[in-house]
């Protein structure tokens, strides 16, 4: 246990202690193999999974409507269909425009969003696809990938029209009672950003003293011995894109890179050396670019790595703490649901990701993917305690519950370097707050 000192006079303080379970094992992608298997495959995976379970849920919700496929679907009569949504965008980007002679001249009507008043959803099962309409299921809400039972009927005009749809809803919950009697924390901080000219090192160094025990008086000494666990939620460091280019680098040139991991290794190495941490990949940070993204190398840190406390992680990450279970992401997939489709806020993003089992719906058709062959690992078998997404605008924070007693904390975790905000739980009562530090000179 570290000791945390104030001074002399003062009884030294001892950092609680928590049981950690890394459940990351189902994002690895070691000992996948790639035999050229299209995207297809992961899309089938999830269709069966999504419909064993909606098969279950349906009597309970419409059992006197017959359940059939589209292939089967006739004029006028009610029906229940299961299949994957797709949703047909005007304004979605596509790879082959580059190469079209007649580029449409359209606005977007954002510049970080690709809705139009015309978008409209297809459901597409095995047997063949056919449009939806109706004002029950909408666009604006559902991106493509999502499995849903939809009751209706088939129309002439060869469409079907929704009445009434089944979202699979949250999984069942291990362990709803929080059974922990002592206060105990995790802090969360992503968007750190190393390097970049938003970074201001000295505030970092703020964040690192308080989680450390070196910053504050007596009242936030004790706080900090608390803190058993910080987890980072990536885009830790960023790197002159402009250098990695493919040639061979200058002196300059390999200074202007590995001068900020070295600056984030320091950093890590103090956190490290006093509490449990994890670091997740971002997509700023030198990792794969899809997800679910591997754990950053350990030689980028030869300081950090050398404690036993520090982990690399995968993103997305999922872990326990004294048997409350943690997942989060770097926040690809809700920024990727942002650009196409709508909400009051990200945290109504992380609930749909929640109620539809999946958390990353639109990949791998807007958000990239490892192509898997037989299993999509961003399908939930179980809800977890605390929901966390890394690298957004500003913190935000609600609790979710379920009518089968499902609790879910979710937390936006704010970029660091834009903010100066960290985000402290409380593993006794999921209870949150911001840790907010900010330099100002005279």
């Amino acid at each position: 246990m570290e000791s945390m000192e104030a001074d002399s006079e003062q009884r030294p303080l001892y950092r609680k202690q928590s049981h950690y379970k890394n459940l990351d094992e189902i994002f690895y992608i070691e000992k996948e193999q790639y035999r050229g298997q299209q995207y297809s495959q992961i899309y089938f995976a999830r269709l069966h999974f999504m419909r064993t379970l909606l098969y279950s849920l349906i009597p309970g919700w419409k059992p006197q409507i017959p359940v059939c496929k589209v292939l089967g679907l006739e004029e006028g009569k009610e029906c229940i269909l299961v299949g994957t949504l797709y949703k047909r965008m005007k304004l979605k980007p596509m790879i082959l425009d580059e190469y079209s002679k007649e580029r449409s001249a359209t606005p977007l009507v954002k510049a970080h969003n690709f809705m139009n008043s015309n978008d409209y959803l297809v459901l597409e099962d095995e047997t063949g696809r056919v449009r939806l309409d109706g004002s029950v299921l909408l666009p604006s809400v559902h991106v493509t990938g999502v499995v849903v039972a939809i009751h209706g009927k088939a129309t002439g005009a060869g469409s079907f029209l929704v009445q009434d749809f089944l979202d699979a809803g949250l999984p069942p919950q291990l362990g709803t009672t929080l059974t922990l009697n002592e206060d105990k924390y995790v802090v969360f901080v992503s968007g750190i950003n190393a390097g970049s000219t938003s970074s201001n090192p000295l505030m970092f160094q703020l964040l690192v003293d308080h989680l450390t025990g070196h910053l504050g008086d007596e009242k936030e000494q004790r706080f900090g011995a608390e803190i058993v666990h910080v987890v980072i939620a990536g885009n830790s460091v960023e790197l002159p894109t402009s250098s990695l280019n493919g040639q061979n680098l200058a002196p300059k040139d390999l200074s202007a890179i590995s001068d900020p991991i070295k600056e984030l290794d320091i950093m890590l190495t103090q956190i490290a050396a006093g509490v449990s941490m994890d670091i997740m990949p971002g997509s700023n940070d030198p990792a794969n670019f899809s997800l679910p993204q591997q754990p950053l190398n350990k030689c980028l840190f030869r300081g950090a790595s050398s404690c036993e406390a520090f982990r690399s992680c995968t993103n997305p990450h999922f872990f326990e703490l004294d048997n409350i279970s943690f997942l989060g992401t770097s926040g690809q997939n809700i920024e990727d649901l942002d650009k196409y489709s709508s909400a009051k806020d990200k945290l109504e993003f992380m609930e749909r990701t929640l109620k539809w089992r999946h958390i990353a719906p639109s990949a791998p058709n807007t958000l990239g993917c490892y192509p898997f062959s037989d299993r999509d690992p961003f399908l939930l078998e179980s809800c977890p305690h605390v929901y966390f997404v890394g690298n957004q605008d500003r913190f935000e924070t609600r609790f979710l519950k379920a009518s089968e007693g499902q609790i879910v904390r979710l937390i936006c975790v704010p970029r660091f370097c834009e903010t100066g905000t960290a985000v402290a739980l409380n593993l006794r009562n999921l209870d949150c707050h911001a840790l907010s530090f900010d330099i100002q000179f005279s």
